[in-house]
This record gives structure tokens, sequence and C-alpha cells, in this order.
């Protein structure tokens, strides 16, 4: 399933030339994979609290194409490109007006208590 989450550029967001400051690009893809993780029905405190579980960013490999501005409204898209074992990987694009600025790989893994551990059935069944 492919998500979509909308982000506004605040001024905060933007760098001394007016364009996003291009680790904040990292911030917006975190709020969409959260997003997507909650629409897809898993609840992440819930997993943390009942079974000590957490996700966390393993690798990540991010393109920049093009700037994002002040006032800009993007949108965020999350797609799950694969499950296996410890790992989930997903595709992250940021948009504006259907144009491509960002892209990332992103690869997390599932711990619990800092040591890697298969991503549960349940869970995934959810996510895929």
């Amino acid at each position: 399933m492919k998500h979509s989450h909308p982000v506004r550029v605040y001024y905060e967001d933007t760098d001394l030339g007016g364009f996003v400051y291009y680790a904040n690009y990292l911030k917006f893809i975190e709020r969409g994979r959260s997003e997507w993780v909650r629409l897809c029905g898993v609840d992440q405190t819930g997993l943390k609290a009942e079974r000590g579980m957490l996700f966390v960013v393993r690798h990540l490999e991010a393109d920049y194409l093009a700037p994002a501005y002040f006032d800009d409204v993007l949108g965020v898209e999350t797609e799950l490109q694969e499950i296996a074992g410890s790992r989930i990987v997903l595709a992250q694009r940021v948009l504006r007006d259907g144009v491509v600025l960002f892209v990332a790989k992103v690869t997390l893994i599932c711990v619990v208590e800092g040591r890697a551990v298969r991503v549960p059935g349940d869970v995934s069944v959810l996510l895929a």
C-alpha cells in the first residue's frame, strides 16, 4: 500500500538560501513512515510497551533532486518494498505538485533490547 502524507514547509525548515535544509527531508520522511505504520494498524507505542519492540533505521540511501521552499505543500509518499527477517525496506519520495524532489530507500530493522529480531508475523501481515 502506498501512503501519502502532507507536509507544509515552515520558515524553520529552510536554510540561509531559502531552500529546505537537507536534513529536514529526513524529518519529513520520518513523519511519513510514522503515519504509514499507523495507517497499517501497527501501534508502535503498544509494541514497545507490550513487547519491548522498536523499528529503527539501519540504512538509508537518499537523492536530492530539486529544492523545496518556504510555504510549499509537499507530499511524502511511503511504500513497502520488502519485509524479510528483521528488515523492512521502504521506498519514500517527497513531491511538490507531482514533481519528485527527493527519493530515499530506507531499511528499518525490528529490535528488542538493541538486538535485531524477526518482524513478528502479526505485524508483518499488517504492514504487507
